[in-house]
């Protein structure tokens, strides 16, 4: 991965940017040939999609989540990045959820493999990311963790990864649904970036505190037109942080490890089994949710064959299957399956949990289903299940 630093030496630990910043940021990412993703409105929600300067993205544009619900609004200081978490992760950029992994095609009496599209570094995306908050960064962490240098080594993940820049967005208006300051995730961005930015409290969404994180991040904050943060600067975007964090929408129990633990045949898996659908939507918003399963597939003619490995979800029936049937054929299973593994066995495996507190399997969910009440529903003294 790359390195990242504090602060470069040859520049200010900070400095302040306004919309001519920003505009000239999205510029020099473009002149770069980086492909410039951000929070994008689309369908009546705040996604993530390709942009080509600063009107590309959502100005003034704010959001209310639920549980099971989501609609945008519009926000009173008319900024940028007024929203909550954007409906989906970054995930699917760096981890497709459908890609191919191995190709060949017949010649003559034999077979010959052919190269796909990121089986080398250098043929993989240069992807800007910009506008990543403070949850989705730890989602990123969690990833490398997994599929990066850290874990397993997956090389189309480590190529988009490694090539990325990203330019973090420290968050100002929690979603209702997020929980990341109960997770040690946010509302502040943690490290891995390239470029953070933080909205300015007596000047929300209009003027942002810079601090590059890396090498690749300085040279780009020397490009921009900015002037060195004073001390007002400082606290303004302290200021933003600690109102971030008191209006955080929900908390997770600080022992939600031990409970899941210590009731794994609580009753309650059941009440919930009667409301989840396991459609899956958990997993496939969830920015940390990794599972894939391998399809082979060929042409009429029987001339190509190909590998592709495709997102699955442990809420599918056969995600568990085994020779004469499937291991969690109960919804209740399932569900106990996702949010235990989650929260309590991503520790084991990972050292860390695999939940950031973004939200979004709430805001997500047909029914409403709440991961926070969930855990908070477990009794804490509940004594262990013998091995």
């Amino acid at each position: 991965m790359r390195t990242h630093t504090s602060q470069a030496a040859d520049r200010p630990a900070a400095a302040v940017i306004g919309d001519d910043g920003l505009d000239a940021l999205i510029r020099a990412l473009t002149e770069a040939g980086r492909r410039v993703l951000a929070p994008t409105e689309h369908a009546g929600a705040i996604t993530i999609g390709d942009i080509n300067g600063l009107a590309d993205l959502p100005r003034g544009r704010g959001d209310v989540q639920a549980p099971g619900r989501y609609r945008l609004t519009e926000t009173e200081d008319a900024g940028w990045f007024a929203h909550g978490p954007t409906a989906e992760g970054w995930k699917r950029f760096l981890y497709p959820p459908e890609e191919c992994v191995w190709r060949a095609e017949a010649k003559g009496a034999s077979w010959r493999e052919e190269p796909t599209t990121t089986d080398d570094a250098d043929s993989a995306d240069t992807l800007a990311l910009l506008g990543v908050r403070a949850c989705d960064l730890a989602a990123v962490a969690v990833l490398d963790r997994v599929l990066g240098p850290e874990g397993a080594a997956d090389p189309r993940y480590r190529a988009r990864r490694e090539r990325a820049v990203i330019v973090a967005v420290d968050c100002a208006r929690p979603g209702g649904t997020c929980f990341c300051a109960s997770m040690g995730t946010g509302p502040g961005a943690g490290d891995r970036y390239d470029l953070r930015l933080t909205p300015l409290a007596d000047d929300p969404g209009s003027r942002f505190l810079v601090r590059a994180g890396s090498a690749a991040g300085a040279d780009l904050l020397a490009r921009l037109p900015a002037r060195p943060a004073d001390d007002a600067a400082l606290a303004a975007a302290e200021a933003t942080l600690n109102a971030a964090g008191q209006a955080m929408g929900r908390a997770m129990p600080a022992d939600a490890e031990a409970r899941l633990k210590r009731n794994l045949e609580h009753p309650r898996w059941n009440e919930t089994a009667e409301r989840c659908l396991t459609c899956g939507n958990c997993t496939s918003v969830c920015p940390t949710c990794f599972c894939s399963e391998v399809e082979d597939r060929s042409s009429l003619d029987g001339r190509r064959a190909e590998r592709w490995r495709l997102w699955d979800s442990c809420f599918s029936v056969r995600f568990s299957y085994l020779h004469g049937g499937s291991v969690r054929e109960s919804g209740a299973a399932r569900y106990r399956q996702w949010i235990t593994h989650k929260l309590a066995w991503w520790h084991d495996q990972f050292g860390t949990s695999g939940c950031v507190g973004c939200g979004r399997c709430i805001t997500w969910c047909p029914v409403g289903i709440d991961i926070t009440e969930e855990v908070a529903a477990l009794p804490a003294t509940a004594a262990a299940v013998p091995a």
